[in-house]
């Protein structure tokens, strides 16, 4: 184990801070490691520590400034990436006013300090660069905001006026008229007939607009993006009918969410150009799944989507604090994990020095890459705590990159408990 720990020490490239502002000197290291690719995809170890976010505004930064990315995207519903992505563009709303209507239900652990402060970067940056923007896109598929449908409807009735009673109907008594946290909820308690019925009818509008030409005259690329949101709305009714109650069933939506949130990465690159950086949770990120819940990551369709074009960087920790959903009560709370126990993964990456550092994995010598490459007990905390599952994963299997931190600190919540 001590050779193992020593070539780990030698292969580490210290990190120096997770602070976002300052010198981004020692990220040189990341961005020849990534040179090249066109989506990143950056981990995070718990849903709730302040680390995890300032390191990734930091990369983030780091890759817009010296490596030309230009969009941030996040395990977030489309619509809501929409309104955020109008927000960092123009200025439009309120930033505050957007993530406490659209961070709800199970997202509502996005409304912290530091992705605010992220946010407000990113809208700083492009009223200095107007010519040259960031953007910011959300993939998931768990709500579609009203706004959506309107922006279906809309295009409809401009450029496909002979479609727009259809749509409507189909449509009819779809969209958000509450809050997204209550929208989700109610959605839940729907049969699960209607729920297939509702989905029937959203593919029925996908597929009718789809297949259609831009209107006489019409922008093609707005006729591009109308259909991608009839895609999002469709692929969040297809979400919601499954079978929850059904183990096996819900594996398969979560498949499925995967390969959405991945798909929609894929598009928004083809179409824009951008290079992206995409933030999840490590299991997202990842090309292997250690969760029998999650029978294929948005990572591996990733892969197989951009081969050699998607890097996927994980994060581990040794010790510290996050908030997550009190699995019992669903509140919102600061807790607590001690050190890493003796066999697991982070504790013996944590008695390599620096505390804080970053590791490429695929270039560590055989014998500690063969050490990676076996399954271990791994930090891998969601939203809700306590977990009662036992997480293991061969963390050289499921990413190319480590970066690993001594201690982790709660980020600063800003939503209700």
């Amino acid at each position: 184990m001590e050779n193992v720990v020593a070539a780990i020490e030698r292969s580490a490239l210290t990190l120096r801070s997770t602070e976002p502002e300052g010198s981004l000197r020692d990220l040189d290291v990341l961005g020849r490691m990534v040179k090249g690719t066109k989506v990143v995809g950056l981990g995070e170890a718990t849903h709730g520590s302040q680390d995890f976010f300032r390191m990734k505004h930091r990369v983030f930064r780091y890759l817009v400034e010296e490596k030309g990315f230009r969009s941030f995207s996040l395990e977030l519903p489309w619509s809501s990436g929409v309104r955020l992505n109008e927000y960092v563009l123009d200025g439009e709303g309120n930033l505050k006013d957007i993530a406490r209507e659209e961070f709800q239900g199970s997202y509502r652990i996005w409304n912290n300090q530091d992705y605010l402060d992220l946010i407000e970067w990113m809208r700083d940056y492009n009223r200095q660069h107007p010519n040259d923007p960031v953007q910011f896109m959300g993939n998931d598929m768990g709500y579609a905001g009203p706004e959506l449908y309107e922006r279906v409807t809309g295009h409809v009735a401009r450029n496909h006026p002979q479609l727009l009673e259809r749509v409507t109907e189909l449509y009819r008594g779809l969209a958000p008229t509450t809050d997204a946290g209550t929208y989700s909820e109610e959605y839940f308690k729907l049969s699960l007939a209607e729920r297939k019925e509702r989905a029937e009818r959203t593919e029925k509008v996908y597929e009718l607009l789809r297949k259609q030409r831009p209107g006489a005259g019409a922008d093609k690329q707005a006729h591009m993006w109308m259909v991608q949101h009839a895609r999002a709305i469709h692929q969040m009714a297809a979400g919601m009918s499954f079978d929850f109650n059904n183990e096996v069933q819900s594996a398969e939506m979560m498949k499925l969410r995967d390969q959405v949130m991945a798909e929609n990465v894929a598009w928004w690159h083809k179409h824009t150009g951008d290079r992206i950086l995409l933030s999840a949770h490590n299991t997202h990120v990842s090309y292997n799944s250690f969760d029998t819940r999650y029978p294929k990551t948005q990572g591996a369709f990733l892969r197989d989507a951009l081969g050699k074009d998607y890097v996927s960087i994980g994060f581990s920790f040794y010790q510290g604090a996050f908030k997550a959903f009190g699995t019992e009560d669903n509140v919102m709370r600061t807790y607590r994990v001690g050190a890493a126990k003796p066999g697991s993964n982070e504790h013996t990456l944590d008695k390599a020095r620096p505390d804080d550092y970053i590791l490429d994995m695929r270039t560590v010598p055989n014998f500690a890459r063969a050490w990676l490459d076996k399954e271990r007990v791994t930090w891998n905390i969601g939203a809700g705590w306590p977990d009662p599952m036992e997480y293991k994963t061969a963390l050289g299997q499921a990413h190319d990159v480590l970066i690993h931190l001594n201690d982790v600190e709660a980020t600063t919540y800003l939503g209700t408990p």
